[in-house]
């Protein structure tokens, strides 16, 4: 039996299977530049983000119907729950939806369909958030969120993603403060390839409540120790920053230092079908690679459930934070 955990940094076009990107592709009638699924997987050897990103936004182009998102989050969920997870924060783009003809409603009802199913078929509570593609204009995500509001109660919060550099937070300002005005939650990726100074901008500027990746908060002695008075968590996804480069081996990750100082980090999958695992497998890695004991697991554990947008819902995140305690580790577990 898997720690329980939950996962916070987790991009549902990021669980795209080779296997379910041809089906769909077969059935949407779309021509995949590769042979089959194992030259498709020769393909996921990356350099840097943006070499992901090319692929990424490429293999998108298999989701077309509601029906192709739902059973993109079942997949997801099932490899999820078996894995450990009790709740799933969970993001979208669909300005890379919506720029290839598919409405927001398509995409929104499509993993809802899903989603309010996890609990009964997987035993996993969810929320959805939906991202901004930083690489778009900022009146592209001020668009984008108007076409959101009428799915609102879907969502739970927004966050910021896609390439990082030259794409300070700052450039977003605008929506953020209108995403706060309707009362969402505020997430943004900062500091994966951008500086700390990244990070900070995110919490002044957009008000974020966690930092995505957060990776090279180190860097900044000043920000370390605000972050860790303020209780920011950081979602941090060490098989992916392997996978883009971010770090050269994962025995090299930051991650024990930044328990070590306090930081509230979680553990994450990103982009799993892409990066060579889902978030128990990310448990699994750094518990190898940096020797993480027990006591250091279930910190991971507990950190994501308190960093979880479970404010309304205390009950829930009480027992789930029990579980967490009466867990027994055994050979491997994780």
């Amino acid at each position: 039996m898997p720690l329980p955990k939950a996962e916070l940094h987790l991009h549902i076009e990021g669980t795209l299977e080779p296997e379910l990107a041809f089906a769909l592709a077969a059935r949407n009638g779309v021509t995949l530049p590769y042979a089959d699924t194992e030259a498709l997987r020769e393909a996921y050897r990356f350099s840097d983000l943006q070499s992901f990103l090319d692929l990424y936004y490429g293999l998108m182009a298999v989701l077309r119907t509601a029906e192709d998102f739902t059973e993109l989050a079942d997949g997801y969920l099932e490899r999820a729950a078996a894995q450990g997870v009790r709740h799933a924060e969970i993001f979208f783009d669909p300005q890379a939806h919506m720029a290839r003809g598919v409405a927001i409603g398509t995409v929104i009802e499509g993993l809802a369909a899903a989603l309010d199913r996890a609990e009964e078929r997987y035993g996993v509570s969810t929320r959805l958030i939906m991202c901004f593609l930083r690489d778009e204009s900022a009146e592209s995500a001020l668009a984008t969120l108007d076409a959101a509001k009428p799915y609102l109660d879907r969502i739970t919060g927004v966050g910021l993603d896609s390439a990082e550099v030259g794409h300070p937070p700052a450039k977003f300002r605008a929506v953020y403060e209108e995403a706060a005005r309707l009362g969402l939650r505020r997430v943004a990726h900062a500091g994966e390839e951008g500086p700390a100074s990244y990070i900070r901008e995110a919490l002044d500027v957009l008000g974020v409540e966690r930092i995505d990746h957060g990776l090279r908060c180190l860097e900044d002695p000043d920000l370390v120790s605000r972050l860790v008075r303020d209780r920011v968590p950081l979602t941090l996804c060490p098989l992916s920053n392997v996978r883009l480069r971010a770090i050269d081996v994962l025995e090299d990750h930051p991650l024990r230092t930044m328990l070590g100082v306090g930081l509230m980090a979680t553990v994450n999958s990103d982009d799993p079908a892409y990066f060579g695992g889902y978030v128990g497998d990310n448990f699994g890695a750094v518990r190898d690679a940096l020797g993480l004991g027990p006591d250091e697991l279930r910190t991971l554990a507990r950190n994501s459930f308190l960093a979880s947008f479970l404010e309304d819902d205390e009950a829930r995140r009480e027992r789930y934070l029990a579980e967490v305690e009466a867990y027994e580790f055994g050979a491997g577990g994780a």
